[in-house]
């Protein structure tokens, strides 16, 4: 099984997706000091997993011989509506009360870069559903700050836990990096990450 690779090379500044490499024992660096405009399409998926290749492409530069460059786009539709980041106070009102006592669709998209430039892309879905949500909720956790940097104004890991009731799918794709199936999907390419912690 081949395994050139010493490292993955992140293309976020999320802390969320440097966490799940964390905890998986994945040897990771971040980079985050580029600027991708992420574009609309009408098409969910294809918005997610365009916007992953898009950022996977902007580390080419500093991407070594050694690293495997990795990115990803996160999403939520709900009625057939793509939510991203909210832009301030009265979005992210607006998407958290679209979402209460509803279910809805999170969708990642993922693309892997490898040194040789041959690009893996993918994506993943997990069905989310919320509790219904009063006035007063909805304002203490926006209040809380956690909605602005988040898909949807809402993140699974922290405050808005309470909010969710069950999820269908992969909770870590929630999260916003869907590692069980980007590790799935590169040992179908011959590439074990999981080794590279034994380098």
């Amino acid at each position: 099984m081949r395994n050139n690779y010493s490292r993955v090379l992140l293309l976020s500044s999320s802390p969320r997706r440097a966490e799940i490499l964390k905890i998986t024992g994945i040897p990771f660096r971040v980079y985050s000091s580029f600027k991708v405009e992420e574009k609309l399409y009408k098409n969910p998926v294809t918005t997610a997993v365009k916007n992953a290749v898009s950022k996977v492409l902007a580390g080419y530069e500093v991407q070594n011989h050694d690293e495997i460059a990795l990115a990803a786009d996160t999403i939520v539709v709900v009625n057939g509506k793509i939510l991203g980041k909210p832009a301030g106070t009265a979005e992210a009102r607006e998407f958290l009360k679209m979402l209460s006592g509803k279910r809805h669709t999170v969708i990642t998209g993922f693309a892997v870069r490898l040194p040789s430039g041959e690009i893996i892309k993918n994506f993943e879905e997990t069905a989310v559903f919320f509790r219904q949500l009063s006035d007063e909720e909805i304002d203490w956790y926006i209040k809380t700050g956690e909605p602005f940097d988040k898909a949807g104004a809402y993140g699974i890991q922290g405050f808005g836990a309470i909010f969710i009731h069950k999820i269908e799918g992969d909770f870590f794709n929630v999260m916003g990096l869907p590692i069980a199936k980007i590790y799935d999907i590169l040992l179908d390419n011959k590439i074990d990450i999981k080794k590279m912690a034994g380098r």
